[in-house]
């Protein structure tokens, strides 16, 4: 196992704009950094559940079935112009579920994600030796969670600081929307990528 080089390469995967980030720093920028890190937590439980798939025989579904791919796919950009929808629309009075609706969102826009799959299904598999142990899918799973985590977590402050120097009440409203473009663009953007 080629574990630093895995490192990196979850680093750069990582960094690289994609529905997870597109998410994250629109919903942080409209609601804040306890919306934001809620939908981080969902993002990672997505990405262990999706580490535990490979593990556990995802790959020679994927194989054998492509309309799954093409599912998750067409299922992810659908989910992201919705997400973009309600962001657009005039929110809703805060409810007390807030942190939980974000979790639920973070972890569909995940599991929705087919990028993360294929980093699974077709990037992993390039540091272990053949036949890919068990043991190994799950521990570069724990540390491509942990550096997507941390690497989401920045996301959020960072968006979370330009919240505050940017919102203003008669702000408030074309923030929102700004951030709602934005995550249409970045479902387009999935759809053309990921074709």
């Amino acid at each position: 196992m080629r574990f630093w080089e895995f490192v990196l390469t979850a680093i750069v995967a990582e960094i690289t704009p994609g529905p997870n980030m597109g998410y994250i720093v629109a919903l942080s920028l409209a609601k804040g950094w306890r919306s934001g890190m809620a939908a981080v937590a969902g993002v990672a439980l997505g990405l262990g559940l999706l580490g535990l798939a490979a593990a556990f025989g995802f790959t020679l579904v994927n194989e054998r079935f492509p309309a799954v791919a093409w599912l998750l796919r067409w299922g992810g950009v659908a989910y992201l112009f919705w997400l973009a929808w309600d962001a657009w629309r005039d929110p809703i009075p805060e409810a007390s579920g807030e942190a939980v609706l974000s979790f639920r969102r973070g972890l569909i826009t995940n599991l929705l994600n087919p990028k993360a799959a294929v980093f699974y299904v077709a990037v992993i598999p390039l540091f272990l030796t053949a036949p890919a142990p068990r043991d190994g899918v799950l521990l570069l799973t724990a540390a491509f969670v942990v550096i997507a985590t941390t690497i989401h977590a920045a996301l959020v402050l960072g968006a979370n600081a330009a919240r505050r120097l940017l919102f203003h009440p008669r702000r408030e409203r074309m923030i929102r929307r700004s951030a709602a473009l934005g995550m249409a663009l970045v479902a387009i953007w999935f759809a053309w990528s990921t074709r």
